[in-house]
C-alpha cells in the first residue's frame, strides 16, 4: 500500500501516518522529519532548506523531489509507504506521479485530513516545536489554503482522493481511513 497523508499544519498528518503505518505494516516517509534532520546535521542542503523552513515557506520542488526519490529507493519502503508532508502543490503531485512511474510504483490513495483553518491554528499553537512561531504558522496555513488545497482537485480527477473529517478523535480518524481503504 502506498499512501499520501495531506492536511494543513496541525491537521494530524504525522499522528495518522504513524498510526496507519503500525496497522498496515508500512514505513512512514515524513518529509518534515527528513528536512529537520538535514537542518540539524548542518549539511549544505540542510542550510539551504533551513532558510525556507524558518520563514514558513515551501522548499523548492527540485530539492524536494530529489529527497523523495532518494528516500523511496531505500529498502525499508519495499513493502509500502505512507508519505507525509509531500506533495504540497499540484506540480509536485504530478512530479511524484512521474517519479513513481519511473520506480514502477503507483499511488494507492491520497488521504486529505479536512480541518478548518481556525482549528489548525489552535492545534499548531498548542504544540511545542521550535519552528512553530505564530507568524510562521499563519503563513503555513495560508500557503496550505492557496497552494495545497487546489492540489486536491488533481487527486480527485485521478480518482485517488479520500477526504476524511479531521475534527474527530484521533482513533476515529484512523478508523475512518482504514475503513475507506481497499482490503
Amino acid at each position: 500500500m502506498r499512501l499520501i497523508i495531506l492536511g494543513g499544519p496541525g491537521s494530524g498528518r504525522s499522528t495518522q501516518a504513524q498510526r496507519l503505518a503500525e496497522q498496515l505494516a508500512v514505513t512512514v516517509v515524513s518529509t518534515g522529519e527528513v528536512l529537520r534532520d538535514a537542518i540539524a546535521a548542518e549539511t549544505e542542503i540542510g542550510k539551504t532548506v533551513s532558510t525556507y523552513v524558518e520563514k514558513g515557506e515551501l522548499v523548492p520542488d527540485e530539492l524536494m523531489i530529489e529527497y523523495i526519490k532518494m528516500r523511496l529507493l531505500r529498502s525499508d519502503v519495499a513493502q509500502g509507504w505512507i508519505l507525509e508532508g509531500y506533495p504540497r502543490t499540484a506540480f509536485q503531485a504530478e512530479e511524484l506521479d512521474f517519479l513513481l512511474d519511473s520506480l514502477n510504483q503507483s499511488l494507492t490513495f491520497a488521504i486529505s485530513l479536512e480541518v478548518e483553518p481556525e482549528v489548525l491554528l489552535q492545534r499548531s499553537l498548542s504544540r511545542a516545536r521550535e519552528d512553530d512561531n505564530h507568524e510562521a504558522i499563519e503563513r503555513r496555513i495560508a500557503l496550505h489554503q492557496e497552494v495545497t488545497l487546489p492540489m486536491l482537485d488533481y487527486y480527485e480527477w485521478r480518482g485517488k482522493l479520500l477526504r476524511i473529517d479531521g475534527h474527530q478523535s484521533i482513533e476515529t480518524v484512523t478508523q475512518s481511513i482504514v475503513d475507506s481503504l481497499p482490503t
